[in-house]
């Protein structure tokens, strides 16, 4: 796999809703990151993909989280975004084909989309701490097997300085004030 580059990326931040938001593991490191990630991709000109699962039982995306986005969410009611038609027509119009992931909950909706994300051919990063369940355990075990599954695991300072390459890049300083 080959470094991601702002023109063939996407960031997909996945399900961060209601009171199921606030049970996760390490959750205000989850939300900044986030955050960072979210406003990073703004700044840099990569396209961003909000999901909720069925947002009418578990609630909206944070205000903390939704304040700093431009998109609205694309709802779904399967774990898997790939499985939800309305995602798949979002991510193939950025005609992108690797894909930053983030989001709730690393074992269950986060898994299950890289999964098929990567089936689909799709390179794919996960973002473990911008990424999170309520349990550190299935954290853990969803990384693992993320890995095992061609996912590649990084950190939000880590795939943020991948895509600007360098200090030279004309955002460098509005980029390196939100993970600092």
């Amino acid at each position: 796999m080959l470094r991601f580059e702002t023109h063939n990326c996407a960031l997909l931040v996945i399900d961060i809703q209601g009171k199921l938001a606030q049970s996760m593991f390490q959750r205000d490191i989850l939300f900044k990151n986030c955050r960072s990630l979210i406003q990073a991709a703004q700044i840099l000109g990569v396209p961003t993909l909000l999901t909720e699962q069925a947002p009418h039982k578990i609630g909206a995306t944070l205000d903390k989280i939704r304040c700093v986005l431009k998109a609205g969410p694309i709802t779904k009611s399967t774990f898997s975004c790939v499985l939800e038609p309305a995602f798949m027509k979002a991510l193939r119009a950025t005609s992108r084909k690797q894909v930053i992931v983030c989001g709730i909950e690393a074992h269950v909706c986060v898994y299950q989309s890289v999964c098929d994300l990567i089936e689909q051919q799709f390179d794919v990063q996960v973002v473990a701490d911008a990424t999170s369940s309520r349990k550190q355990s299935d954290l853990a075990l969803a990384l693992e097997r993320l890995r095992l599954s061609k996912a590649v695991i990084t950190s939000t300072e880590m795939i943020i300085c991948e895509l600007l390459q360098g200090a030279f890049h004309p955002k460098f300083k509005d980029i390196m004030a939100l993970i600092k």
